[in-house]
């Protein structure tokens, strides 16, 4: 693993981090370092940080250091394993990427942790996401929602009682509106009945979303529209079948989709519900939230996505 993100030199500068929040132990939690919160050491503009009794850092959450150690453990985890073929050169700009998205990653379940402890939850353990409910919540939240028990708890915890808004319950159609059948009551929705090979992705950055293809789209296969985020299926009826849609923004990101017709397969018990994206949505934006109120990340560390970083950039 490349450590030049957190290993240039610089003279300390001393800042105390804000009260930490209530929790319980953490799997990936650093010893205790004596009474108070421990004080920030971090040269000046280097990328460094680090905690007394906990070494070098990747991030602060609520106030807590979020030691570096589990970052470099699954990148050493992710080099020894089967899919090392497809990683990034070490030290390449793609690497120092790989490191920012699983800090994402890692400071995510640290803060759902901290929270679900707090909440006095208990871990839950289900099935993976499929293909589809982890683009509704993102690469970064649906990660952490299949490796940690605490961010499954808490998503059952807060979206319990979350149902489908009235604005996904409206027809989206190219002419703007259903048609009456012939005894003059209203069909269902387009949302509801009509079928779409889809491909589709989230970009952080717009330029990015912008400059996409339907080659850099990730296919989801037969969905309905009402499936999908609210703000690309209202899009994509606005579009000719085969055209790049968007970017349309929502609290998710910038969203591209491409869509052909397709028929209507047969119901599945796997078949995903406007419920259950509703709920997904709701626990993508309290994640969105959280984050920026509780969590502090190293320079060097930041979200892939973010602009002000030198390997943010779009490749064709």
């Amino acid at each position: 693993m490349n450590h030049a993100l957190t290993d240039t030199a610089g003279g300390p500068v001393l800042e105390r981090p804000p009260a930490t929040g209530a929790g319980g132990p953490m799997l990936e939690r650093p010893a205790a370092t004596g009474a108070g919160v421990p004080v920030r050491e971090r040269p000046a503009a280097t990328g460094a940080a680090t905690a007394p009794g906990v070494g070098a850092v990747i991030g602060w959450v609520g106030g807590r250091p979020i030691s570096r150690e589990p970052l470099d453990r699954r990148v050493r985890e992710l080099r020894d394993s089967p899919l090392s073929a497809a990683l990034p050169l070490p030290g390449s700009s793609e690497d120092r990427q790989l490191a920012r998205w699983l800090t994402q990653v890692i400071l995510t379940e640290a803060l759902c942790e901290d929270e679900a402890t707090a909440r006095g939850l208990s871990p839950v353990e289900v099935g993976r996401l499929d293909p589809l409910a982890a683009v509704e919540l993102g690469s970064i939240n649906a990660s952490a929602y299949n490796g940690s028990p605490w961010v499954r708890a808490l998503f059952e915890h807060l979206t319990a009682t979350v149902e489908v808004p009235p604005e996904w319950r409206s027809p989206t159609t190219a002419q703007g509106a259903p048609q009456a059948t012939a005894d003059g009551t209203a069909p269902e929705t387009a949302q509801e009945v009509a079928w779409h090979v889809v491909r589709h992705r989230v970009f952080a950055d717009h330029a990015e979303a912008a400059a996409a293809t339907a080659d850099d789209l990730e296919p989801l296969g037969p969905v309905t529209l009402g499936s999908l985020p609210a703000a690309i299926a209202d899009a994509i009826p606005s579009r000719p079948y085969g055209m790049v849609v968007g970017p349309v923004e929502d609290a998710l990101g910038w969203h591209v989709a491409v869509a052909q017709p397709a028929p209507t397969p047969a119901p599945s018990p796997g078949a995903v519900s406007q419920r259950e994206a509703a709920r997904r949505r709701m626990f993508a934006r309290w994640l969105d939230e959280s984050r920026a109120a509780k969590v502090e990340l190293v320079p060097g560390l930041e979200h892939p996505g973010d602009p002000r970083q030198p390997d943010n950039h779009h490749k064709h």
